[in-house]
């Protein structure tokens, strides 16, 4: 019976090891445990989170494809607005960095980001992602004519 509780208790994990695990801030975590949208129990004024859920769920679709696409609650809001919904066509690692081709329609963008961001996300090919574009400056163009 030991061994159980003893099991039992290693599964459960502190706000601080949640926020660890999804690459959140501690007090996002804590937001998204009292609105629901993070599987969690209240022990007294502590949060605790069954690590076998979080990381079912944050593994299944990265949380902003998931957000953008269904509007599921348990996505997370950002504020960018220009989300680009694709596929991932490829990916070429090299030291540090990826760089990351999308196809969006009938065209690829391109976005070149940490290796570690691309296998935390688990970009394939053929996966469905969203690019999302926040810059202080864009540039619009036309052909005269």
């Amino acid at each position: 019976m030991a061994a159980k509780s003893r099991k039992s208790r290693s599964e459960l994990l502190t706000v601080e090891e949640a926020a660890k695990l999804l690459h959140l801030h501690v007090k996002r975590v804590q937001l998204l445990a009292r609105e629901g949208r993070l599987p969690a129990v209240r022990h007294g004024r502590r949060w605790l989170f069954d690590r076998g859920l979080l990381v079912r769920r944050s593994s299944a679709v990265p949380a902003s494809a998931a957000n953008a696409s269904s509007g599921d609650a348990t996505g997370i809001d950002i504020s960018a607005r220009n989300q680009l919904r694709g596929r991932v066509r490829a990916i070429a690692e090299d030291g540090l960095m990826a760089e990351v081709t999308m196809a969006i329609d009938a065209q690829d963008l391109v976005a070149v980001i940490t290796r570690s961001s691309a296998e935390r996300l688990r970009l394939t090919p053929g996966m469905s992602a969203v690019a999302v574009v926040k810059s202080t400056e864009v540039m619009i163009a036309r052909r005269h004519g």
